[in-house]
């Protein structure tokens, strides 16, 4: 019960937060995009925690949700929970198909066939002048969610903050579930433990296409919402920046921390918007922290923190 309403505060906290900081357009912008980069991350994140794989087309998923909103928002005047929904079930899809395509294939060869898949749409994106095209799509319309008698409409960045949040607790709760549920704790007995899972009867590439399969709405609906953020998508979500963001906040703090791709994208965003260097240096930024923490931290700042406990002690 006490856990129970400590939670609910920190939630309650947490969505107060821009008004904390001032209530200014910095603040709602900042926290909207940490909110929208954190459940792109978690996509990720649940392939590479709990499958021990590396996918490299991810700015896929990340894309589709992007295009999709734009697409039928501008062309066919869509409502956010149609385009939320096409979301859905077209980054399944994909998924699906991937993940039955690279079902036999494992670390090195996976990661190359994934990160192959995501050149192969970028170059679809850039050519197809029917999805946009080398322009992209401009103009997309304010984020409007009906409900009954009333819709609710995002046009500024404090409007789009409660939608967001409430993404990123959606994102946290499904993720939280899946931690404990009977794919997540199969999942990560075949990552660690592959004989014991075969002695079990687990079938590893069934459970591998699962997961993989679930993880691709997360970062999809994070890619719907900034297409509404930003009203514009055009190739450059397939920027390696984009896929560089995602493996950094997994693996910053540590891999398994529930909260973990949430302060990772925190830290980055964070360093970006009110500590910027200027674009370039940016991403040398992201891309340093990425290696530095990969050579030297391989367990994230947890692993380093827990590591400077024992040499206390």
């Amino acid at each position: 019960m006490l856990r129970a309403a400590a939670v609910a505060a920190l939630i309650v906290l947490a969505f107060f937060l821009p008004r904390l900081l001032g209530g200014t357009s910095v603040a709602y912008s900042t926290l909207t995009t940490i909110a929208i980069f954190a459940v792109m991350c978690y996509g990720v994140d649940v392939v590479l925690s709990y499958l021990g794989e590396v996918s490299l087309g991810h700015t896929l998923f990340w894309a589709i949700g992007g295009y999709t909103a734009a697409n039928l928002s501008v062309k066919y005047g869509l409502n956010g929970w149609s385009t939320a929904l096409a979301t859905v079930i077209l980054s399944i899809a994909a998924a699906a198909f991937l993940g039955a395509v690279t079902l036999r294939t494992r670390e090195f060869v996976f990661s190359l066939v994934t990160y192959a898949a995501a050149v192969v749409a970028y170059e679809i994106a850039f050519n197809w002048d029917a999805i946009g095209g080398s322009d992209g799509i401009v103009g997309i319309s304010a984020l409007k969610l009906p409900f009954g008698i009333a819709t609710y409409t995002g046009v500024t960045q404090e409007e789009l903050w409660p939608v967001a949040f409430a993404l990123l607790l959606a994102t946290l709760a499904f993720i939280a579930r899946f931690r404990r549920s009977k794919l997540g704790t199969t999942a990560l007995m075949v990552q660690m433990n592959p004989p014991l899972a075969a002695s079990l009867g687990v079938d590893p590439r069934k459970v591998r296409l699962a997961v993989f399969v679930i993880s691709a709405p997360i970062t999809g609906l994070a890619g719907w919402l900034y297409a509404y953020q930003r009203a514009y998508v055009g190739p450059d979500m397939f920027e390696t920046y984009f896929l560089v963001m995602m493996l950094t906040a997994v693996v910053l703090v540590g891999r398994r921390v529930l909260i973990g791709p949430l302060i990772g994208t925190g830290i980055l965003i964070v360093q970006q918007n009110l500590l910027s260097l200027g674009g370039d240096w940016n991403k040398i930024i992201l891309g340093s922290v990425l290696a530095l923490v990969l050579i030297f931290w391989p367990a994230g700042l947890i692993g380093l923190f827990r590591r400077f406990g024992k040499s206390k002690a």
